[in-house]
């Protein structure tokens, strides 16, 4: 079983900048490919960004390509979304996710809040 930590979400202005943190336990971490998703009210839960196990391969989402950069540090078991000038549409509950063969895990999730 994996469990993922979110942290780092709250709110900014717009143009403001946040790090979002996904700490993982309960596997080898490297063996984990790991992606951000998120949900605005009312809305599905969608894709952000994914990186692969050794973090040499990103793809991201056309709504966040050059303001958001995904990374992983699997010497401290945790990925990272880097958040860039921030809209308000990006307002939403940003969740972590990981995935080993068949199976997913999800985050509980942390709030990111775009307002002025």
């Amino acid at each position: 079983q994996v469990q993922l930590v979110e942290s780092g979400g709250g709110l900014v202005q717009p143009g403001g900048s946040l790090r979002l943190s996904c700490a993982a336990s309960g596997s080898t971490f490297s063996s984990l490919a790991m992606a951000w998703f998120r949900q605005a009210p009312g809305k599905e839960r969608a894709f952000v960004a994914t990186i692969s196990r050794i973090g040499d391969s990103t793809t991201y989402a056309d709504s966040v390509k050059a303001r958001f950069t995904i990374s992983r540090d699997n010497a401290k078991n945790t990925v990272y979304l880097q958040m860039n000038s921030l809209k308000p549409e990006d307002t939403a509950v940003y969740y972590c996710r990981a995935v080993r063969g068949t199976s997913v895990y999800w985050g509980q999730g942390t709030q990111v809040t775009v307002s002025s």
